[in-house]
């Protein structure tokens, strides 16, 4: 019951009010994973920003199961394996950034998309974590069996022979 897995892999790319860099994102995710990514709406209305609700501002992919683990070693040979300290947070979540999507394995140049880059999520999870989730009889997670800081750490470094640094 103690051991980690990969829950999810959200891939994201923010726009802003700009909807060419919408489009080059849209497909940018597209060429990556080969699914349609989804637009994300904003909620808000921030003036100062030229934001209001129901503009598209980002786009993004979810991927789980089998799917996972392939796209997530290619993910991580853009940053060469090292992952810095302050991508892990305290609930067994992993996010990073890839600066130029060039640097993916088997990505290759689009000059319709350019330079642009991509945010990663890696959601952890251990065996029970469907209570919190279910719609009968919600429960919450106990915190001797949460994914810890270190934890997380420790699955990366075994699974995907990763450099953990400050």
């Amino acid at each position: 019951m103690k051991t980690s897995r990969i829950a999810k892999i959200t891939l994201n790319v923010g726009a802003g009010k700009e909807q060419g860099i919408l489009d080059k994102g849209m497909k940018l995710l597209k060429n990556i994973t080969g699914i349609s990514p989804i637009k994300t709406i904003t909620q808000k209305r921030i003036p100062g920003w030229g934001i209001r609700p129901g503009l598209p501002v980002g786009c993004k992919i979810t991927l789980r199961k089998e799917k996972v683990k392939p796209l997530l070693i290619r993910l991580l040979s853009a940053k060469d394996g090292n992952l810095n300290n302050k991508c892990f947070d305290d609930n067994g979540n992993v996010a990073f950034g890839i600066p130029e999507y060039i640097d993916i394995t088997d990505a290759k140049y689009d000059p319709e998309i350019g330079i642009m880059g991509l945010e990663v999520c890696v959601t952890l999870e251990r065996a029970g974590f469907r209570i919190k989730k279910r719609r009968i009889r919600k429960g919450k997670i106990h915190k001797n069996h949460r994914i810890s800081k270190k934890e997380a750490i420790e699955f990366m470094k075994k699974e995907f022979n990763t450099n953990v640094g400050e």
